[in-house]
């Protein structure tokens, strides 16, 4: 029979799993940026492989349900899905240098709008929406520049920090989560009670 005091330490060990996800994933992420070539590389490998396994799977599915109207489109995307897949697979370089003119242009014709909404809107936060327009601007400003040479590093270091921002929420999630369950328990069932010494009969205690 489980106790709240069973299910809080089942909890706890949900959360420590948690922490420890959060910590490989800021070790990866580290990694990354220090090798941020190289993870360029993993990057669009992990890319590749996904279209292509998201290719087959849509195949499939495409299949199982030829007798519906759908039929075509779905075997159309899934080929679509199979295709970009092999071809980041086979040319990952030239994959990463058109994501980053990719990611670049979006930058830029972000930072642009939130600039121009910024001054024809005026709001309470206009300083902010005009120096994250900036900062969009001129990230993909500074990406465009240096393309396709910027590709080597810009999709490897945004998949970096994706992973460390990543981590980060785990471990805090999984300690803010262990210190609420153990405020909860022992406000509902009590403090645990220290176990009592173990020892030869006869030890004195003190």
């Amino acid at each position: 029979m489980s106790t709240p005091r069973t299910e809080a330490k089942k909890l706890r060990r949900g959360f420590t799993g948690l922490v420890v996800l959060g910590l490989l994933l800021v070790v990866a992420g580290v990694v990354g940026l220090v090798y941020v070539g190289v993870a360029t590389l993993t990057s669009m490998l992990l890319f590749g492989w996904l279209l292509l396994i998201g290719g087959v799977v849509g195949l499939v599915h495409a299949v199982q349900a030829r007798r519906e109207s759908y039929f075509w489109p779905a075997v159309l995307i899934a080929a679509l899905y199979l295709a970009a897949g092999i071809v980041i697979l086979r040319r990952p370089d030239v994959a990463a240098a058109t994501l980053t003119m990719f990611a670049a242009l979006l930058f830029l014709a972000g930072g642009l709008f939130r600039l121009v909404g910024a001054l024809v809107a005026r709001g309470p936060q206009l300083g902010w929406a005009l120096v994250q327009g900036a900062l969009g601007v001129l990230l993909g400003v500074l990406v465009l520049a240096e393309w396709p040479s910027s590709s080597v590093y810009v999709i490897g270091c945004f998949f970096s920090l994706a992973l460390l921002f990543d981590g980060l929420g785990l471990i805090a999630t999984g300690l803010g989560g262990r210190q609420i369950v153990g405020l909860v328990t022992e406000a509902l069932v009590g403090p645990e009670e220290p176990k009592p010494p173990t020892g030869p009969p006869g030890t004195p205690t003190h």
